[in-house]
Protein backbone atom coordinates (compact mmCIF):
# COMPACT_ATOMS: atom_id res chain seq x y z
CA UNK A 1 0.00 0.00 0.00
CA UNK A 2 1.30 3.29 -1.10
CA UNK A 3 2.27 5.64 1.93
CA UNK A 4 0.35 9.11 1.95
CA UNK A 5 1.91 12.11 1.50
CA UNK A 6 -1.25 14.57 0.26
CA UNK A 7 -5.36 15.18 0.70
CA UNK A 8 -5.64 13.18 -2.38
CA UNK A 9 -3.77 10.06 -1.16
CA UNK A 10 -5.91 10.44 1.83
CA UNK A 11 -9.25 9.93 0.11
CA UNK A 12 -7.82 7.22 -2.27
CA UNK A 13 -6.53 5.24 0.39
CA UNK A 14 -9.99 5.54 2.39
CA UNK A 15 -12.08 4.65 -0.45
CA UNK A 16 -9.22 1.50 -0.87
CA UNK A 17 -9.40 0.06 2.92
CA UNK A 18 -13.15 1.04 3.32
CA UNK A 19 -12.91 1.86 6.57
CA UNK A 20 -10.23 2.67 8.92
CA UNK A 21 -9.45 4.80 12.07
CA UNK A 22 -7.89 7.78 12.44
CA UNK A 23 -5.24 6.86 14.92
CA UNK A 24 -3.09 3.93 15.48
CA UNK A 25 -4.84 1.21 17.91
CA UNK A 26 -4.54 -2.07 19.32
CA UNK A 27 -7.64 -2.54 20.49
CA UNK A 28 -9.42 -2.52 16.53
CA UNK A 29 -9.02 -4.91 13.52
CA UNK A 30 -8.91 -1.99 11.70
CA UNK A 31 -5.93 0.08 9.97
CA UNK A 32 -5.57 3.48 10.54
CA UNK A 33 -4.28 6.66 8.42
CA UNK A 34 -1.69 7.41 10.92
CA UNK A 35 0.09 4.62 10.50
CA UNK A 36 0.02 5.17 6.31
CA UNK A 37 0.83 9.02 6.67
CA UNK A 38 4.18 9.53 5.39
CA UNK A 39 5.10 13.11 7.11
CA UNK A 40 7.44 14.25 9.42
CA UNK A 41 6.36 14.10 12.96
CA UNK A 42 7.37 16.92 15.53
CA UNK A 43 10.64 16.81 16.44
CA UNK A 44 11.84 17.26 20.08
CA UNK A 45 11.99 20.90 21.33
CA UNK A 46 9.75 22.42 17.82
CA UNK A 47 6.95 24.17 19.00
CA UNK A 48 3.96 23.50 17.59
CA UNK A 49 2.04 19.96 15.95
CA UNK A 50 4.14 17.72 13.46
CA UNK A 51 3.11 18.09 9.42
CA UNK A 52 1.87 14.41 10.27
CA UNK A 53 -0.16 15.37 12.71
CA UNK A 54 -1.50 18.76 11.26
CA UNK A 55 -2.64 16.17 7.96
CA UNK A 56 -4.24 13.48 10.15
CA UNK A 57 -6.34 16.10 12.24
CA UNK A 58 -7.28 18.14 9.66
CA UNK A 59 -7.87 15.06 6.95
CA UNK A 60 -10.54 14.02 9.44
CA UNK A 61 -12.55 16.85 8.82
CA UNK A 62 -11.89 17.32 5.09
CA UNK A 63 -12.86 14.31 4.02
CA UNK A 64 -16.43 13.90 4.88
CA UNK A 65 -17.21 17.91 4.18
CA UNK A 66 -15.44 17.84 0.51
CA UNK A 67 -17.23 14.39 -0.69
CA UNK A 68 -19.77 13.85 1.50
CA UNK A 69 -21.49 11.47 -0.80
CA UNK A 70 -18.51 9.22 -0.70
CA UNK A 71 -16.76 9.59 2.31
CA UNK A 72 -18.12 9.21 6.24
CA UNK A 73 -16.71 10.04 9.44
CA UNK A 74 -18.06 8.30 12.62
CA UNK A 75 -17.46 6.28 15.70
CA UNK A 76 -17.15 2.48 15.97
CA UNK A 77 -17.85 0.17 19.27
CA UNK A 78 -15.42 1.41 21.81
CA UNK A 79 -15.38 4.40 20.08
CA UNK A 80 -12.87 4.98 17.67
CA UNK A 81 -13.12 7.65 15.18
CA UNK A 82 -13.36 6.17 11.59
CA UNK A 83 -13.28 7.51 8.49
CA UNK A 84 -15.02 5.19 5.81
CA UNK A 85 -16.01 4.86 2.18
CA UNK A 86 -19.85 5.55 1.92
CA UNK A 87 -20.27 2.26 -0.05
CA UNK A 88 -19.14 0.28 3.21
CA UNK A 89 -21.42 2.05 5.28
CA UNK A 90 -24.33 1.73 3.40
CA UNK A 91 -23.64 -2.16 2.47
CA UNK A 92 -22.24 -3.06 5.70
CA UNK A 93 -21.76 -1.18 8.29
CA UNK A 94 -24.82 0.62 9.25
CA UNK A 95 -26.54 -2.55 9.37
CA UNK A 96 -24.59 -4.41 11.91
CA UNK A 97 -23.67 -1.18 14.17
CA UNK A 98 -26.99 0.31 13.93
CA UNK A 99 -29.61 0.13 17.14
CA UNK A 100 -32.62 2.03 18.11
CA UNK A 101 -32.21 5.20 20.70
CA UNK A 102 -34.93 3.21 23.06
CA UNK A 103 -32.51 0.27 23.04
CA UNK A 104 -29.55 2.49 24.32
CA UNK A 105 -29.23 4.01 28.53
CA UNK A 106 -31.90 6.58 29.09
CA UNK A 107 -29.65 9.73 28.86
CA UNK A 108 -28.82 8.92 25.29
CA UNK A 109 -32.58 9.01 24.74
CA UNK A 110 -32.61 12.18 25.98
CA UNK A 111 -29.50 13.99 23.95
CA UNK A 112 -30.80 12.36 21.06
CA UNK A 113 -34.43 14.01 21.44
CA UNK A 114 -32.90 17.64 21.39
CA UNK A 115 -30.33 16.65 18.38
CA UNK A 116 -33.84 15.42 16.85
CA UNK A 117 -35.55 18.74 17.49
CA UNK A 118 -32.33 20.70 15.74
CA UNK A 119 -29.42 20.36 15.28
CA UNK A 120 -26.56 21.23 18.88
CA UNK A 121 -22.68 21.81 18.93
CA UNK A 122 -21.61 19.44 21.75
CA UNK A 123 -20.85 22.34 23.80
CA UNK A 124 -23.95 24.04 24.53
CA UNK A 125 -25.98 20.70 24.46
CA UNK A 126 -23.40 19.23 27.00
CA UNK A 127 -24.42 22.46 28.92
CA UNK A 128 -28.61 22.02 28.87
CA UNK A 129 -27.80 18.23 29.86
CA UNK A 130 -25.88 18.89 32.21
CA UNK A 131 -27.77 21.92 34.20
CA UNK A 132 -31.30 21.76 32.70
CA UNK A 133 -31.19 17.97 32.95
CA UNK A 134 -28.99 17.03 35.42
CA UNK A 135 -26.79 14.40 33.63
CA UNK A 136 -23.20 14.39 34.88
CA UNK A 137 -20.01 14.78 32.50
CA UNK A 138 -19.14 11.24 31.99
CA UNK A 139 -23.09 10.21 31.47
CA UNK A 140 -23.16 13.00 28.78
CA UNK A 141 -20.06 12.04 26.95
CA UNK A 142 -21.06 8.40 26.99
CA UNK A 143 -24.40 8.83 25.79
CA UNK A 144 -23.25 10.72 23.39
CA UNK A 145 -20.70 8.27 21.45
CA UNK A 146 -23.07 5.66 22.30
CA UNK A 147 -25.69 7.65 19.55
CA UNK A 148 -22.44 7.78 17.18
CA UNK A 149 -21.42 4.26 17.58
CA UNK A 150 -25.43 2.90 17.48
CA UNK A 151 -25.76 5.21 13.80
CA UNK A 152 -28.01 6.95 15.73
CA UNK A 153 -26.39 10.68 15.26
CA UNK A 154 -23.38 12.40 12.92
CA UNK A 155 -21.65 15.16 13.06
CA UNK A 156 -21.64 17.83 10.47
CA UNK A 157 -19.60 17.69 7.24
CA UNK A 158 -20.35 21.73 6.33
CA UNK A 159 -17.10 23.24 6.40
CA UNK A 160 -18.55 26.56 7.77
CA UNK A 161 -19.24 25.36 11.08
CA UNK A 162 -16.26 25.30 13.68
CA UNK A 163 -17.51 23.09 16.48
CA UNK A 164 -19.11 19.22 16.04
CA UNK A 165 -22.24 19.81 15.62
CA UNK A 166 -24.66 16.65 15.60
CA UNK A 167 -27.95 15.99 13.22
CA UNK A 168 -29.73 12.94 13.19
CA UNK A 169 -28.22 9.91 10.85
CA UNK A 170 -31.79 10.38 9.30
CA UNK A 171 -31.58 13.56 8.36
CA UNK A 172 -27.99 13.38 7.26
CA UNK A 173 -28.34 10.29 5.31
CA UNK A 174 -31.99 9.65 4.55
CA UNK A 175 -31.48 6.88 1.59
CA UNK A 176 -29.15 4.67 3.79
CA UNK A 177 -31.68 5.48 6.91
CA UNK A 178 -34.74 4.67 4.66
CA UNK A 179 -33.14 1.24 3.41
CA UNK A 180 -32.26 0.16 6.70
CA UNK A 181 -34.52 1.04 9.32
CA UNK A 182 -37.69 2.58 7.58
CA UNK A 183 -40.18 5.35 8.74
CA UNK A 184 -39.69 4.35 12.35
CA UNK A 185 -38.43 7.01 14.95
Amino acid sequence: MKKIKTFEDAFEFVREVKICTIFASLKVEHTSLWEHVDLPDRKPGQKGWGKKIEAVWSWKNRLPAEFPDEIFYGKIKGGFAVLMDMNYLRDEHFANAYQPVDKLKPWAGVIYEQIRIEPWDTTSLRKLTIEEKGCSKSQFDTALKSLQISMNIVRSNNPDIEQDTWLTFKEAHGDIWEEHVGGGL
